[in-house]
């Protein structure tokens, strides 16, 4: 099977009823973020380059064919008018790098309906997760106000596609390097990393774990110093280090505990045993928060390594993304649903130096000074130019980010909705527990519900 059965069911049902119905005029579906995450003051759009790959190669053979008929418990015969088709439109988007806001089209897709149609699950998800990931590594590079910020994030990516994916989209904003080694390899990015605790566990001390790493390793070694004692790591790292005059690039790895209380010992530490230029790096949990916090109070901390949290989005692990038509056979179109409206026809965003974006219909005229976001990178099925490289997304995202107001660029913790004070949830677990008791005659379990209600009919319970 190819990307083709990569998408929803009632994807599948859709554009084969269009066929049948010979509904195959131009459709445009806008693909836009609703919302921002809370706290965000701006995206940054990635997954262009993916989701121009999948549709230049989208096309519907004998093996999509049958895989859609047994999902749909059809015979084959029955999903016959979907086969060949194949991707024949137009794709104008924002190219990757840039940043983008809520309401502004990311992509726009013109085809005949059902290939939009069929386009659907694809291409949102590409852009969404990709999207999501590059705008969170983003606030890191903001709040580590220039020092590097490195990329540790595979083990807990969902998945290794995943992990390959959020190494590119940190290097795309800024990051200065990742552990991930097919990343590092296939991308041309620098690889860096360090020791596990299991490695330093394993030898009868530190200082033999650490000698040993550092025969294995001829130039610059990090060592991780937090295993048993931090402190005491530390001056035997120190020990070790100043009798391997290294030279520049060798650094001590800081991943638990109090990090900015350590990092000033450490550095006390490195600086009395004559080694100023040995850097401090930290791990562990780290986010754009904390790393602002840690920047915020002077810590001397020269490398921020972060890993789960922003290769998952710890925070705002979706975009309230959508993919809505807004013109079909040359009638614009919208949606009218409570709290999901979409705006009618093919649109355009407008940048404007030092002012807000104007969002406009894609054929009015532009502003003055005002700069179009949306380009055509398709056309006919096929792209209309090269790649982009790292090095042009790096640009594009530096000019945008130099350009935002600082309100924007700051980071804001998230609004957390008001949760119920513990001693109030309590007495109402408790309350309710002793409704159920009298409602069923059997004493409550510590579950919250007696033992003949949990094998009953559910009955409600008044407050």
């Amino acid at each position: 099977m190819s990307d083709a059965t990569t998408t929803d069911l009632y994807e599948v049902t859709m554009a084969m009823s269009y066929l049948r119905e010979g509904m195959t005029g131009p459709a445009t579906f806008s693909l836009f973020v609703r919302d921002l995450p809370s706290g965000r003051g701006f995206l940054v759009t990635a997954g262009l380059e993916s989701a121009l790959d999948h549709l230049s190669g989208l096309r519907v053979g004998p093996e999509d064919v049958h895989a859609f008929a047994a999902a749909l418990h059809r015979p084959p015969g029955d999903l016959e008018p979907l086969l060949g088709l194949r991707f024949t439109g137009t794709v104008r988007a924002v190219p990757e790098g840039r940043v983008v806001l809520a309401g502004e089209p990311l992509l726009e897709v013109t085809a005949p309906l059902p290939q939009a149609q069929l386009a659907e699950t694809y291409v949102l998800n590409l852009l969404s997760h990709q999207t999501m990931i590059a705008s969170k590594a983003a606030r890191c590079v903001i709040a580590a106000a220039g020092r590097p910020v490195v990329d540790f994030s595979l083990r807990r990516t969902h998945g290794p596609q995943a992990g390959f994916q959020a190494a590119r989209l940190g290097s795309m904003v800024g990051f200065a390097g990742t552990s991930n080694v097919a990343a590092a390899t296939a991308l041309h990015l620098s690889a860096v990393g360090t020791m596990a605790h299991s490695y330093v566990e394993a030898f009868p001390t530190e200082e033999d774990a650490f000698r040993a790493f550092a025969r294995a390793h001829p130039g610059p070694v990090t060592f991780l110093v937090d295993t048993y004692d931090t402190e005491e790591g530390a001056r035997i790292a120190a020990r070790v280090l100043r009798d391997l005059n290294r030279g520049p690039g060798c650094a001590v790895r800081l991943d638990s505990g109090d990090l900015g209380a350590l990092a000033v010992r450490a550095r006390s530490i490195l600086d009395e045993a004559g080694l100023p230029d040995v850097r401090i790096t930290v791990s562990g949990g780290l986010d754009e928060y904390a790393v602002d916090d840690l920047v915020r109070c002077g810590a001397p901390i020269d490398v921020y390594a972060v890993g789960t949290r922003i290769g998952v989005s710890a925070d705002a692990p979706y975009l309230d993304s959508a993919y809505k038509m807004v013109e079909y056979d040359g009638r614009p179109v919208m949606k009218l649903s409570s709290a999901k409206v979409t705006a009618p026809g093919r649109k355009q965003v407008f940048r404007r130096p030092g002012r807000a974006d104007v969002l406009a219909l894609a054929d009015e005229r532009p502003p003055l000074d005002g700069t179009p976001l949306l380009e055509t990178v398709m056309h006919h099925g096929q792209r209309t130019g090269g790649r982009s490289t790292l090095d042009e997304c790096r640009e594009r995202f530096a000019a945008d980010l130099a350009a935002l107001p600082p309100s924007a660029r700051r980071i804001r913790a998230p609004v957390a909705p008001r949760a119920m004070p513990s001693e109030r949830l309590r007495a109402l677990a408790d309350r309710v527990r002793r409704r159920i008791a009298q409602q069923t005659g059997a004493p409550a379990t510590r579950h919250g519900m007696s033992e003949r209600a949990a094998s009953g009919p559910y009955r409600s319970v008044p407050s």
